[in-house]
């Protein structure tokens, strides 16, 4: 499939059918490499119920035989190559232009790829989104054009992620943790013992933060 093949706009699950839902903030999930839009629905049972919700499928198929989809590819000599993370967050960016631009707010929750693609959205046009959570992922290294924009409106992002999780590389942790303090609002948890993945504990923070998004932008974290 091509890289840059854009997002089925069929390929979505939402919490609630149009026509009433498009008066509530919308969060966003953004799945993991080889999983699809169904992984992350099933988180919204433990999200607050304030939001509506979508979740979308990337559009990618990772070589054989590997399952479900990705964002962008992350094999070969130019594997995690910055340029692709922006393509795929700008492809996103166009599907919110077509599905989401009724709701009042747009904010995101994007795990390990999934992750870095709603981080380099936020990069690409900081007005649009109003926060994001970010499990499991990491900030892409490089510079963008929003970047200036972002530290200035500096939105609120949750970063949760594992002492065992040994998916995302050192460099891009460290990367990470030097990066978003200088450019949004920063709040999270790193959970001892867990490998790359979400425990409870993580979904109990990640609905504090969420119900807090709800109360409105000067909500203390």
């Amino acid at each position: 499939m091509s890289t840059s093949a854009p997002l089925d706009p069929d390929a979505v699950q939402w919490s609630a059918p149009a026509g009433g839902r498009e008066s509530r903030p919308l969060l966003v999930l953004l799945h993991g490499y080889g999983a699809d839009e169904r992984d992350l629905f099933g988180l919204v049972p433990y999200l607050p119920p304030g939001f509506a919700v979508a979740a979308v499928r990337a559009p990618l198929a990772p070589p054989f035989p590997a399952p479900g989809y990705s964002w962008y590819p992350i094999e070969g000599l130019d594997n995690r190559d910055p340029a692709h993370v922006t393509a795929a967050a700008s492809r996103f960016i166009v599907w919110t232009d077509a599905a989401a631009s009724a709701h009042p707010s747009i904010g995101l929750l994007g795990f390990s790829q999934g992750a870095a693609v709603a981080l380099q959205a936020m990069r690409l046009d900081p007005a649009r989104f109003s926060f994001a959570v970010n499990l499991s992922g990491y900030v892409t290294p490089g510079d963008l054009p929003g970047d200036a924009a972002l530290a200035e409106l500096r939105p609120p992002v949750f970063w949760g992620r594992g002492t065992n999780d040994d998916v995302i590389p050192g460099f891009l942790v460290e990367h990470t943790t030097e990066w978003l303090p200088g450019h949004v609002e920063l709040s999270g948890r790193v959970y001892p013992g867990l490998s790359h993945s979400v425990s409870e504990a993580e979904l109990a923070d990640v609905r504090v933060f969420l119900e807090k998004r709800l109360e409105g932008p000067a909500a203390p974290d």
